[in-house]
């Protein structure tokens, strides 16, 4: 039997929500082993004189944890 844990992060980029997402999923594979999924919790962006200059995301990571 597998057990979960569940961590949050947050993440940003200057491109794009998606990019934001990806990046956080790359940082958090490099100390974290065992993911097996994420849940993006809230999408936020930084807006400087009317446009988006950074994407932020929240997000659960889900990995099994090891015997």
């Amino acid at each position: 039997m597998a057990v979960a844990r569940v961590t949050k992060i947050t993440a940003a980029s200057s491109e794009s929500f998606d990019a934001a997402i990806r990046e956080g999923l790359s940082r958090a594979s490099r100390t974290i082993r065992g993911i097996t999924g994420l849940h993006v919790v809230e999408q936020k962006a930084k807006v400087t004189s009317g446009a988006i200059e950074e994407y932020r995301v929240t997000m659960e990571i889900t990995f099994v944890l090891e015997d």
